[in-house]
């Protein structure tokens, strides 16, 4: 049994997008968990909406053939209840009948007139939903429950667009009502950093620029585009990771302390931080602290990976970058001076998401040899993939008679609890049904995170032929490694 507090009322559930790809990989295996685990009542109903045609019975056998094996009595109780509204998106009819199951869910299933809606369809229809939502009256509930949106990402294609996709919103919701989902906001390791800092006395104290000496930042993924080479013409390692993910980690790693743990305290103290980002709004900014680049064919004779452009569906002139690394100033007194750099990429050498504080280094004493000057700075790394924990990185001596220095770690890593961790999805949507914002993202955050990319968006945009290139499976362009370089550092390797 879950905790008490964290059990969902009851609500109507209505997946838009019930037949697409994102609801059987990711929501239906998380509804599952979370029934078995006895965070969703009996007066919790799945309603699917999509084009594909299906009865309410075809959609219950839809939801249990997606989620194999043993079924538990919730998530056997959820199935055997759950709707399905077959129609067009844009279609009014299709919202009609929405509106009579939703109607009928209140009478015979106990939802109390609260609704929950999932958008998981592609970005382009979250406008025209909430627009069809409000012209149905379905922005409100009849019987005085709550209504709530749930968003998937990308928000908007720059700071223009968002806009635009908010006034959509906004015509059937309030901004309260909108839940704008980053599930990377979800991982246990990011939610550790309230913790890690705001929990241990021994932490705090060094979180500032007299003792750190930059912020590195690593999204690195072993994978190409694949079969998605459409949509990634279209977005770009800056959209699709850095305006998002990168932004809202770095914000919750380098916030100042909120006043209280109320969502909307923590969430203004993100903004505060990425309003504190000096923008690269000259060309000559972005010149010196942006690096795009996109992998080649790269590898080993026996695993040779397929360049960006031979992948199915992407230009073969193409100039989207696969591949971003930044370096960024925080113009406020915590952080002032220290560089926080970014990189994330595909075709990486490994698979990691980490974060990465680096000390100054100590002043050189006689005590130490040469050599010593050699090691890596101290570290205080945190790994939100793929093995979620911490580590202290700092200089041991080797046991000997000789006084050699080396680099040793103190490791913690989030196996060595009984609990499991849930996954993310398992978290946002638990969060929506109780209407805890804390994790979701608030209008003001997407748009100041618009105005830090679209500056260099603009600037690649406007010389298109002239993107570096990296063979798969290194470390990006050397662009890259000449960006840190400049100021005396290395990118770590992670480890």
């Amino acid at each position: 049994m879950t905790d008490p507090d964290r059990r969902s009322p009851p609500c109507a559930l209505v997946i838009f997008g019930a037949s697409g790809d994102l609801t059987a990989r990711k929501l239906l295996p998380a509804l599952e968990r979370l029934a078995t685990y006895g965070a969703l009542p009996p007066q919790v109903t799945l309603i699917g909406v999509a084009r594909t045609p299906m009865s309410d019975g075809e959609f219950r056998d839809y939801c249990r053939e997606r989620v194999p094996g043993t079924a538990g009595p919730g998530w056997t109780a959820l199935t055997a209840s759950a709707r399905y509204v077959a129609g067009g998106y844009d279609d009014p009819a299709t919202h009609r009948r929405l509106a009579e199951v939703l109607d009928e869910c209140d009478r015979d299933a106990g939802t109390a007139g609260n609704r929950v809606y999932y958008f998981a369809t592609p970005p382009r229809l979250f406008g025209p939903i909430a627009v069809h939502l409000a012209e149905a009256g379905l922005g409100r509930s009849p019987l005085g429950g709550f209504v709530r949106a749930v968003i998937e990402k990308p928000f908007g294609w720059d700071e223009a667009s968002a806009r635009d996709l908010y006034a959509d919103l906004s015509s059937a919701f309030a901004e309260e009502q909108i839940f704008r989902i980053d599930h990377y906001l979800a991982k246990e390791t990011v939610q550790n950093l309230l913790a890690l800092r705001f929990a241990n006395s021994i932490f705090e104290p060094i979180w500032n620029r007299t003792w750190v000496d930059n912020v590195q930042i690593t999204v690195a993924e072993t994978l190409g585009v694949g079969d998605r080479g459409g949509f990634y013409e279209t977005t770009g390692a800056m959209r699709d990771i850095v305006q998002n993910h990168v932004l809202q980690v770095l914000s919750l790693f380098l916030m100042e302390p909120p006043t209280s743990f109320h969502p909307e305290a923590i969430r203004d103290e993100k903004v505060k931080l990425l309003r504190a980002i000096r923008p690269l709004d000259e060309a000559a900014d972005v010149t010196a602290n942006a690096v795009r680049g996109q992998y080649t064919r790269g590898g080993t004779r026996e695993d040779l990976m397929t360049g960006y452009r031979d992948e199915p569906g992407v230009d073969p002139l193409s100039s989207t970058e696969t591949f971003v690394a930044l370096r960024l100033d925080i113009d406020n007194w915590r952080w002032t001076g220290v560089p926080v750099y970014v990189r994330t990429g595909k075709r990486l050498p490994c698979r990691v998401t980490e974060v990465a504080m680096e000390f100054h280094r100590p002043p050189q004493l006689p005590l130490f040899p040469g050599p010593a000057g050699d090691l890596e700075p101290d570290a205080l790394v945190v790994r939100v993939q793929p093995d979620e924990g911490l580590s202290l990185r700092f200089g041991a001596k080797v046991p000997g008679h000789a006084f050699r220095v080396q680099k040793a770690s103190m490791d913690f890593s989030y196996e060595s609890f009984e609990e499991q961790a849930p996954d993310a999805y398992e978290r946002v949507i638990l969060d929506a049904l109780i209407g805890d914002p804390t994790l979701f993202i608030r209008a003001d955050e997407v748009g100041r995170s618009w105005r830090i990319v679209d500056p260099v968006l603009e600037h690649w945009s406007e010389d298109p032929g002239s993107i570096p290139l990296y063979q798969a499976a290194t470390w990006g362009p050397p662009e890259a490694a000449a960006l840190i370089a400049r100021d005396g550092r290395r990118w770590r390797t992670p480890s």
